[in-house]
């Protein structure tokens, strides 16, 4: 078997488990192996366990905990989608789901970040722009966060 059946094998088999995390761990080895379409599938796949996992939270009125793996992963998965919009320039799409991203965990200093970024998107803010006055990307990068954490000049918002 060839380095990348193998590697299809194991995420197929996280896949078949919901297990993000798992993907996530496997994301270097996809950058490897995989040519750029299915490398897109592969993040297409990470994007519908999330929305999944979303549905399932939000059925179930709870928050999503960050010290659990898969909440973490799908709050991780959920942002890159936000993100996504955000770089799209659909800033409403992007500000309607940092909202949602803001009240889905038990992380006050998340939520907190991502009103921040909500509050940037809502006001039609480039997402370029609100890296550059507004995220504190080198605080952000010290803290190790898979989001934008750190801010400065957050008074610009209001």
């Amino acid at each position: 078997m060839s380095k990348e059946q193998d590697l299809k094998a194991k995420v197929l088999k996280a896949q078949q488990n919901s297990d993000i995390a798992s993907l996530y761990v496997l994301e270097q080895e996809a950058h490897a192996l995989f040519d750029e379409n299915t490398l897109h599938g592969f993040y297409a796949n990470i994007l519908d366990l999330a929305l999944e996992r979303l549905t399932d939270t939000l059925e179930t009125h709870r928050v999503m905990d960050m010290q659990d793996v898969q909440d973490f992963a799908t709050l991780r998965a959920l942002y890159e989608y936000a993100i996504e919009h955000y770089s799209a320039e659909k800033n409403d799409d992007a500000s309607a789901l940092f909202e949602v991203l803001s009240g889905l965990s038990n992380d006050k200093k998340f939520s907190d970040a991502m009103e921040i970024h909500k509050k940037a998107s809502a006001t039609n803010m480039s997402l370029d722009d609100f890296i550059e006055k507004i995220a504190d990307v080198d605080a952000t990068q010290s803290l190790g966060t898979f989001y934008l954490s750190s801010f400065k000049n957050v008074e610009k918002l209001i």
